[in-house]
């Protein structure tokens, strides 16, 4: 399922501020160094500095939501698993796949005069890594990943949302996030963000219509061409 470009060119239009999620919309962190390798190495780690992991982490495969498991049930623990999360992410970047079309949104942004903040449930260290690894810091205003320490910051928390337009001087109505999950959407909605989803998966579409996506795309060029169609109109409004 994908948006027809010219409704998607009506959300965009008014808009001068993106906030990208990154694992999905700008590449696949986990894609070299698996999601589930990544949460077995952090219960080794656990395991290696208390004697034994939280109630529940041995059939826990995502990383972050490890993270979150082991800040509700043993908080002491919260600090240094993240921590030790941050490290394997920015492994995980070092292979990571790049996302078809989410460079050419990242161009479209700076060439249809757009400011892009990056926002996040990854370490801010693993994103930056990434960025500068393919050559794209330069497109980014700003980096908004989760802070440390404190899992609560990931969406659904919509306060690394309000972060990244706070930095930018930006209100909502100025803005819109681009996320492929139902979080980032509810994220969207609690700072008043309209949200574009990206289904890159099957089965994603109608998750992410339910969570109340203003549009949805399964491509991030369609977004980039959505971008600069903006851009051409806008300059043939004022010729």
């Amino acid at each position: 399922m994908s948006t027809k470009p010219q409704s998607l060119a009506d959300v965009l239009r008014p808009v001068r501020h993106v906030l990208l999620d990154f694992d999905g919309p700008v590449c696949s962190v986990f894609a070299g160094l698996p999601a589930s390798d990544v949460a077995r190495r952090l219960r080794e780690g656990m395991l290696a500095a208390s004697g034994h992991a939280p109630t529940g982490a041995e059939d826990e495969s995502d990383p972050l939501a490890l993270l979150r498991l082991v800040s509700d049930s043993r908080p002491d623990l919260t600090e240094s698993t993240d921590a030790a999360l941050a490290v394997l992410e920015t492994e995980a970047v070092q292979v990571g796949q790049p996302t078809p079309g989410g460079e050419s949104v990242l161009r479209a942004c700076a060439g249809s005069d757009r400011l892009v903040s990056v926002v996040s449930n990854n370490a801010g260290a693993a994103i930056k890594t990434y960025l500068s690894k393919h050559g794209l810091s330069g497109y980014v205003a700003g980096i908004f990943g989760r802070t440390p320490g404190d899992p609560s910051s990931m969406k659904p928390n919509p306060r690394l949302l309000v972060e990244a337009m706070e930095a930018a001087g930006t209100g909502p109505e100025h803005c819109v996030f681009i996320g492929d999950a139902a979080r980032d959407v509810e994220a969207g909605e609690a700072a008043g963000v309209p949200t574009i989803g990206y289904a890159n998966k099957p089965g994603k579409d109608s998750k992410l219509a339910t969570a109340g996506a203003t549009v949805i795309v399964d491509s991030m060029q369609l977004v980039a061409d959505a971008l600069l169609l903006g851009r051409a109109g806008r300059r043939g409004r004022c010729g």
